[in-house]
């Protein structure tokens, strides 16, 4: 499904995805990723800007994911200062804003990523294909029918 990290390209975790036991519980309802003030914001897939503004004094983008079903996903960035309006389409890796210098509840600067279907949490690393998750650089394994130097 996803495309891109939101940020960076393959950004610390600063904080992962831990979902309460109740709906009010504590828990962690997104992700946390290390992002520099200013950095580009990028959607993760092709969707529809269904909500961009503010809440509780931080930027917010939300886009609903195109072919995800009924209701479909949503993901949300947060604190972000948008480039794009309610409404506007997106594709996968385009910038919908820029990380805000204040307003994370990271003690480092960061982009709260969190991923919604109806009122149901769901772990937004999901939505990436393998690829991008591995931290290491990708090896190659030698061919069996070709002689290894030596």
């Amino acid at each position: 499904m996803g495309h891109a990290w939101p940020v960076g390209v393959r950004p610390a975790v600063l904080r992962g995805w831990a979902p309460p036991a109740t709906p009010y519980g504590r828990g962690h309802r997104g992700v946390d990723l290390a992002a520099p003030a200013g950095a580009e914001v990028r959607a993760v897939a092709a969707g529809r800007v269904s909500f961009s503004g503010r809440v509780a004094g931080r930027g917010v983008v939300s886009v609903e994911l195109s072919g995800t079903g009924d209701p479909p996903l949503r993901t949300t960035y947060e604190p972000v200062t948008a480039s794009v309006a309610q409404g506007d389409a997106v594709e996968p890796g385009e910038v919908v804003g820029a990380v805000e210098p204040t307003g994370s509840h990271c003690t480092a600067p960061c982009v709260h990523w969190g991923l919604r279907r109806g009122d149901v949490y769901l772990d937004p690393l999901t939505l990436l294909p393998p690829r991008l998750l591995r931290r290491t650089p990708p090896r190659l394994l030698p061919v069996l029918s070709v002689p290894l130097p030596g």
